[in-house]
C-alpha cells in the first residue's frame, strides 16, 4: 500500500516542522520552498524562545503555549537552543503599575518567575539600566534560527521528506469542482515548470499564507505585521531583556552569538514582498533600547532588518491581535477541499502549530497516527546539507 502523500509549502519554521511530523506519521512529503530553508520571516527573527511572560498578561493562551514549547524544544533540539534565561526589569516608576498583573498572568500560565533585587539584577547582568528598580527571572531562552529551522528539515529529510528548495508555487492544480489535487511550480535555480500532485497540500507559508489560498479561490483571516529589528556588535547582554510594560516597540534586548538584537515595531502592510526600513522606526529602537541598556546609545550599528508576522485577525494595529495559532480545513472555510492553512504563532510554537495541524491532515485522510515530535530528538542541523 503506497503512502499518502503531502505537500507543504514553505520551508520556514512551521514548514519543516509539519515535515518532520508527517514523515514520522508515515506519510511521503514533499516540501516547496521558493528560496533556502528559513527564506522568509523564519530566517529574520531575533531568536528569542518565549517563556510566555511577554503574553501573560494580555494574551494567556499564548503565555501557556509559549511556556509548554519552551520546554519541550529545549529536550528535542538543545544544540541550537542557548539557554541562558530572560529577565523582565523596571527602570521607570510608571513600570511598576504593570508588576502586580505580570505576577498574576505568570502565576495563571503556569511560568516560573523569581523576583531579584534591582543590585542582583546588575550583578547578573552589569549593562543594564542603573536605575533599574526591580528584576523578575523567567526561562526565556535564545535560540539561532537557521539552525532550528535545519534541524527540523534535517530530520524530516532522514525520514524520507524531498525538499524543492528555490522552487516558486505559481498555481494550484485544481479538479473540475475546485478542488485542490497539487500545486504548479517554477523551479527558478533549472527554469524548469511542472506540476507536482498529492493527496492534500498544506500552506505553511506564514505571511503569504493569502497569497497562496488565492490561487485555489480560498481566503485566510490574518493581518501581515511586519516590524524592525537592530543588531548591534556587541554583545552586552546574556540574558533576554524585557521591559517590564505592556508589549510595546523597542522592549527587547537579547544575545545573538556576538551581537545584541533589539526589537521590535508591529505595524499593517498589504504587500509582504515589499518591506521598506522606516528610519523613524530605527530611531525608535535606538532610543527605546537605550532605557533597558545605556551603552547601546553609542554602540555600532551591525544590521537593521524587517520581519513579518503573520498575526491572526483581519484588521487593526498589530498588537491587537492574537500571537497564537490557528489551522484551518478549507473545505469548512470556503468549501474547497485538498488544502489546509496554518498561520499565525511563533518560532517557539513551531513543533505544536505542526501538531494540529498533521492532525487535521490525518482526520480528513482517515489517517490514525499519533504524533511523537514532543518525544522524538531532532538529528544535527549539519545533516541537512550532509546526507
Amino acid at each position: 500500500m503506497s503512502k499518502p502523500h503531502a505537500i507543504v509549502i514553505g520551508a520556514g519554521f512551521t514548514g519543516v516542522a509539519i515535515a518532520h511530523d508527517l514523515a514520522l506519521r508515515g506519510f511521503e512529503v514533499t516540501v516547496v520552498e521558493r528560496g533556502p530553508i528559513a527564506n522568509g520571516t523564519s530566517g529574520r527573527t531575533h531568536g528569542l524562545l518565549h517563556s510566555g511572560g511577554r503574553y501573560a498578561v494580555k494574551d494567556q493562551e499564548s503565555a501557556i503555549e509559549c511556556i509548554e514549547e519552551n520546554t519541550i524544544l529545549r529536550k528535542i533540539v538543545p544544540d541550537v537552543i542557548e539557554p541562558n534565561g530572560g529577565m523582565f526589569v523596571a527602570v521607570e516608576e510608571s513600570d511598576l503599575e504593570y508588576r502586580e498583573e505580570f505576577i498574576a498572568g505568570c502565576e495563571a500560565c503556569h511560568i516560573p518567575i523569581e523576583e531579584i533585587t534591582p543590585q542582583e539584577a546588575l550583578r547578573l547582568e552589569p549593562h543594564l539600566n542603573p536605575k533599574v528598580i526591580t528584576a523578575f527571572l523567567v526561562p526565556d531562552g535564545t535560540f539561532d534560527p537557521l539552525r532550528l529551522a535545519l534541524a527540523f528539515a534535517a530530520t524530516a529529510k532522514s525520514n524520507g521528506a524531498v525538499f524543492h528548495l528555490f522552487t516558486d508555487v505559481v498555481g494550484m492544480v485544481l479538479d473540475g469542482n475546485g478542488n485542490v489535487l497539487g500545486v504548479k511550480v517554477w523551479d527558478r535555480a533549472n527554469d524548469e515548470r511542472y506540476e507536482i500532485r498529492g493527496d492534500i497540500v498544506v500552506n505553511a507559508t506564514g505571511a503569504w499564507v493569502g497569497q497562496i489560498t488565492k490561487m485555489a479561490h480560498g481566503h485566510v483571516p490574518i493581518t501581515p505585521t511586519p516590524g524592525v529589528m537592530v543588531a548591534y556588535g556587541h554583545r552586552f547582554v546574556q540574558r533576554a531583556i524585557n521591559r517590564l510594560v505592556r508589549p510595546s516597540d523597542g522592549d527587547i534586548v537579547l544575545p545573538q552569538r556576538r551581537m545584541a538584537v533589539v526589537g521590535t515595531t508591529s505595524f499593517s502592510v498589504d504587500d509582504v514582498d515589499y518591506i521598506p526600513i522606516i528610519r523613524d522606526q530605527v530611531q525608535m529602537m535606538l532610543e527605546r533600547g537605550t532605557k533597558l541598556i545605556p551603552e547601546l546609545g553609542t554602540a555600532k550599528v551591525r544590521g537593521i532588518y524587517m520581519a513579518t508576522r503573520p498575526l491572526i485577525g483581519s484588521s487593526g494595529p498589530g498588537r491587537s491581535i492574537s500571537r497564537t495559532f490557528k489551522a484551518y480545513d478549507h473545505k469548512d472555510l470556503d468549501n474547497i477541499d485538498g488544502l489546509v492553512t496554518i498561520t499565525g504563532g511563533k518560532a517557539t510554537t513551531c513543533r505544536a502549530m505542526a501538531e494540529k495541524t498533521v492532525d487535521i491532515v490525518c482526520e480528513k485522510l482517515g489517517i490514525s497516527a499519533p504524533c511523537t515530535t514532543k518525544e522524538v530528538p531532532l538529528i544535527s542541523y549539519r545533516r541537512f546539507y550532509v546526507d
